[in-house]
């Protein structure tokens, strides 16, 4: 798959495109620190910077989706860019006010990369089983972003300063972004056009559909409330590494997850896949009720991450096979979105869960069992018809899905 042409600069650029992703938010906080901020104010920041980047999405999903990815790649990415090296440069002279104005800018011109790169899977890999392969090393690597960036933000800003840490944040997604929209699938990316008798050709919140991006917030949910609960573990036991080591496990599964996933086909249907990896993701949740020591819990969190890449890569493919014609990009954004959306819930919930021991533990568990439970209610797969989505390059024959 590696090997096809287009894929390994695809899904290279993407990957370090979206890398500010994971570096931009730890990036701000150090910056208002360093420059007498606070530190309630830095996560404000940063949280405002999330939130605009994910409210966003549907919207250049859908210019995506009208006009190409190129006519909307690249605007943002220098207008983002231009932003976080603005950041250190003005924010400072216009106070708080101006600095949050700068960050949630930043956040709305985030390059839709993610929903662009899998709009593209279907064109530039005719083969389905291909198109599984990339689809889940695709969504196995994004974990690793949220490795790699915090710690590649903190290293510039100890060694050097966060202006660095801001200005590099700022130069890595220009140019992952103009090395995906200079790629010759992405200039010629058009979706295809809705059929004339297709009555759904306009209406992209289908219940199916709407059921299935509920359910992803609840697997968000349980994403942000992990996050909380490592720094409950690393308060608990008096280890520090735990608040980063435990996420670090959890995407690191997740990795060997999709690694294993899209090594081999399977027999049944993206939608049968996805009930039976969300009932493995709540499974593995449960093993926290337990309250873990710090080795078990760093071995535990591995299992549901390990079931997460194939929870999100069924759920694009039965999004795919829902989403009306010519929409799709849009659609994959309201999937980013909700994943998103439960990601910050989770967070903030588990935040004032933190003090009691079993309930911040609980919480993950909860976020996936509220997943499955829509799921099975919804089978959101269950009247999907299956039909060709995308146009393919000029000169290439068409393919059904």
């Amino acid at each position: 798959m590696l090997g096809s042409p287009h894929v390994a600069r695809l899904l290279g650029g993407t990957l370090t495109g979206r890398l500010p992703n994971g570096m931009a938010p730890v990036a701000i906080v150090l910056w208002t620190l360093a420059t007498g901020g606070s530190i309630a104010l830095g996560g404000l920041l940063s949280a405002l910077y999330g939130l605009a980047s994910g409210l966003s999405q549907p919207i250049k999903g859908r210019l995506m989706d009208r006009y190409g990815q190129r006519a909307v790649h690249l605007p943002t990415a220098l207008l983002h860019s231009g932003l976080f090296l603005a950041l250190p440069v003005a924010g400072p002279h216009g106070g708080p006010a101006f600095a949050t104005t700068i960050v949630a800018a930043a956040g709305l011109t985030t390059p839709p990369l993610e929903a662009g790169l899998r709009a593209l899977w279907p064109s530039v890999l005719p083969s389905p089983r291909l198109q599984h392969a990339a689809l889940a090393l695709d969504t196995g690597t994004q974990g690793l972003l949220y490795v790699v960036g915090p710690l590649l933000a903190t290293a510039l800003a100890t060694a050097h300063s966060p202006a660095v840490a801001l200005a590099v944040t700022a130069a890595v997604g220009l140019v992952g972004t103009i090395v995906v929209a200079t790629a010759l699938p992405s200039r010629r990316w058009r979706p295809a056009p809705a059929s004339p008798g297709d009555g759904q050709a306009r209406r992209l919140a289908s219940p199916q559909l709407v059921a299935l991006f509920g359910s992803l917030t609840g697997v968000g949910f349980a994403i942000g409330a992990l996050n909380v609960w490592a720094i409950v573990m690393a308060e608990t036991h008096r280890m520090e590494m735990l608040s980063g080591l435990l996420p670090a496990a959890f995407s690191t599964g997740s990795f060997v997850g999709g690694l294993i996933y899209g090594r081999r086909t399977w027999p049944t249907s993206a939608t049968r896949r996805l009930l039976v990896s969300s009932a493995a993701f709540l499974t593995g949740w449960l093993l926290l009720l337990v309250l873990p020591g710090p080795n078990t819990a760093t071995a535990a969190v591995v299992l549901p991450g390990a079931f997460l890449t194939v929870v999100v890569a069924c759920a694009y493919q039965t999004t795919d096979t829902l989403t009306p014609a010519g929409r799709t990009s849009e659609a994959y954004a309201w999937l980013i979105l909700s994943i998103g959306t439960g990601q910050a819930v989770g967070t903030a919930l588990a935040g004032r869960l933190a003090h009691h021991d079993l309930a911040s533990a609980a919480l993950p568990a909860a976020g996936a069992a509220f997943a499955l439970t829509i799921l099975i209610l919804a089978r959101p797969g269950r009247a999907a018809v299956e039909r060709g989505r995308h146009r393919r390059p000029r000169g290439a024959r068409r393919r059904r899905a």
